[in-house]
């Protein structure tokens, strides 16, 4: 009944015009803009793609090429409407003279423009931040449907979701110019629970870019297209196309609209912190604050290092498959995955009931596009303390200048700076430190074994129950020194229960969720059922392993970090 529903066209009651007024975030007037925006837009990537007749004709070539690759592979509705007049263009271009040929890069950049734009609405926003989280936790509770949405109480998600960080001061940068979230990513509820947590913290919704198969749900379409997200093709590899993508996001930036972006590119497969980021369309980021600064126009950019953690994974078995298997070093879609499915998520939501801090996202102190800390009023200090002046990285002869080589070479200096930021902004949950402690078991007892070989030993070792609490509690120890140093974080519930609790808490978690036991109870030891589940959520602590091990499970701590990296 559930995935019946999920595939009707939504119908809502007709809601009443919204007047933005002054005091509403950027984002609230988007759609008087987004005319404007498209303009540019269009502008902006016409003005660099007909700089010359070969240039023009590479560009048409390009456009052809891919776009009758892709639809000649996909073989769906899309192909049947457009093959045809890629096919048809493909052999006109030699033809064309230079002003047909920009014509047809016009229609070409503005039918791309058209695809991937997004759309605000004021009456949505309104109706998300009200109902959706009441409907998550009546999803959760079914007895408490008629009652929590007209409740002005809060819903049981404020139980579930924690917000750490100096939301403060990202509050006082807020008017002062445009912040970009850029946080780890380990499932498709991420950009839905950082909205979540910008609206309990009172910041401004953001833009986003998201993958054009989330908006195959009706539901979640709807949603996310008033919302602000953008669409982004991920099988489209026009050069024009990327060119629109990456304009379109710089001129969100330059106008004000705070923007989201997940530097990884896609999901965490293997639940490790994100090291190799693809800072993609992140980067436009850099090139906004340039044009801003080159118009003279007093707009700042900002990036927040953000990390999203989870107790539990919805998609955790699927992406664990995919990076584990050659199809996932190449595959960037994945389309099949527990998300898509809506009785994975009542049966996720359901499993989180009375699970206190399920989810904890931390936002990390903000940093100016070259990766200097700023303060609350948006002050950039040098590595000494000293208050610089941004705008000096984009000087040439004293003149400050557009370069996208200079941007590209600062965006891969930022990604360096997040990635420190990640590990010391990442929140430690129960079920990775004690998953973290039974897989480094498997591994001591299995010492000269590779990944995959040890992988198979399901429901064959098991871990002294006394041992397990001991090394539990030692390991916390060890995570609460490095907390004190900065260098990570711990989840309440990791914090302050009894080891015993938090192995009994993550069994619950894990086996009443997950298709597969993950571990189970055995008295006086626990069995290890499922090591890639283990693995999955042990990874977010290879960075922190060796710190964290006692003398005696140093090598053990030391193989996983080589196992892991090697993949």
């Amino acid at each position: 009944m559930l995935r019946a529903l999920s595939e009707r066209p939504l119908h809502l009651p007709r809601l009443r015009p919204y007047v933005p007024r002054p005091s509403d975030p950027a984002i609230f007037w988007f759609n008087a803009e987004r005319d404007d925006i498209l303009r540019t837009v269009v502008q902006r990537v016409l003005e660099g793609a007909t700089t010359g007749s070969a240039r023009m004709e590479l560009a048409l070539n390009d456009a052809a090429f891919h776009e009758v690759r892709r639809l000649e592979a996909q073989r769906d509705e899309e192909s049947r409407t457009q093959l045809g007049y890629y096919r048809g263009l493909l052999r006109r271009i030699g033809r064309m003279s230079d002003s047909e040929k920009r014509a047809t890069l016009e229609e070409l950049i503005t039918r791309f423009a058209h695809d991937v734009a997004g759309n605000f609405d004021p009456r949505v926003y309104a109706l998300a931040r009200r109902g959706v989280p009441k409907v998550i936790t009546s999803v959760m509770d079914p007895s408490r449907l008629a009652t929590d949405l007209l409740s002005a109480d809060a819903p049981a998600i404020h139980d579930l979701l924690a917000v750490q960080g100096d939301v403060a001061r990202l509050r006082a940068l807020e008017p002062r110019g445009t912040l970009i979230y850029v946080p780890t990513h380990s499932s498709n509820l991420d950009s839905i629970v950082l909205a979540h947590a910008l609206d309990r913290s009172d910041l401004a919704p953001v833009v986003y870019g998201a993958g054009k198969n989330l908006f195959t749900n009706p539901i979640i379409s709807f949603f996310m297209h008033n919302l602000g997200a953008y669409r982004v093709d991920r099988r489209v590899r026009v050069g024009l196309y990327k060119a629109v993508l990456k304009a379109y996001s710089s001129v969100l930036i330059e106008r004000g609209y705070h923007s989201l972006f997940f530097p990884g590119g896609t999901r965490s497969r293997s639940g490790l912190i994100e090291r190799h980021l693809k800072l993609g369309l992140a980067g436009t980021g850099v090139s906004a604050f340039a044009r801003n600064k080159r118009g003279r126009i007093a707009r700042d950019v900002w990036f927040v290092p953000t990390t999203i953690n989870y107790s539990l994974v919805l998609e955790a078995e699927t992406l664990m498959e995919d990076w584990l298997s050659e199809e996932g070093r190449a595959r960037y879609i994945i389309e099949d995955d527990e998300f898509s499915r809506i009785d994975r998520w009542v049966a996720f939501f359901r499993k989180l009931v009375g699970l206190h801090h399920a989810c904890v996202i931390r936002f990390g102190d903000p940093v100016d596009p070259f990766g200097n800390p700023v303060d609350a009023e948006g002050r950039s200090a040098s590595p000494a303390g000293r208050t610089i002046d941004p705008s000096s990285y984009l000087l040439d002869q004293g003149e400050i200048v557009l370069d996208e080589a200079r941007d590209a070479a600062y965006t891969r200096e930022l990604a360096d700076v997040l990635v420190e930021r990640y590990e010391r902004e990442t929140v430690i949950m129960t079920t990775q430190l004690v998953a973290h402690v039974l897989f480094r078991h498997l591994t001591d007892v299995t010492a000269g074994l590779d990944l995959f070989a040890r992988l198979r030993y399901r429901g064959e070792i098991a871990m002294p129950r006394e041992e397990l609490e001991a090394k539990l509690g030692e390991a916390r120890d060890a995570l609460t020194d490095l907390e004190q140093a900065g260098a990570v974080h711990t989840s309440e519930p990791l914090r302050t229960l009894a080891p015993a609790t938090l192995i009994a808490r993550a069994i619950e978690v894990w086996n009443g969720y997950h298709s597969t036991r993950v571990a189970s109870d055995r008295g006086d030891e626990v069995l290890i059922d499922d090591p890639k589940l283990l693995l999955y959520y042990q990874n977010r602590l290879v960075p922190y392993a060796e710190r964290i091990a006692g003398r005696r499970d140093r090598r053990a701590a030391r193989e996983i970090a080589q196992m892991v990296s090697t993949r």
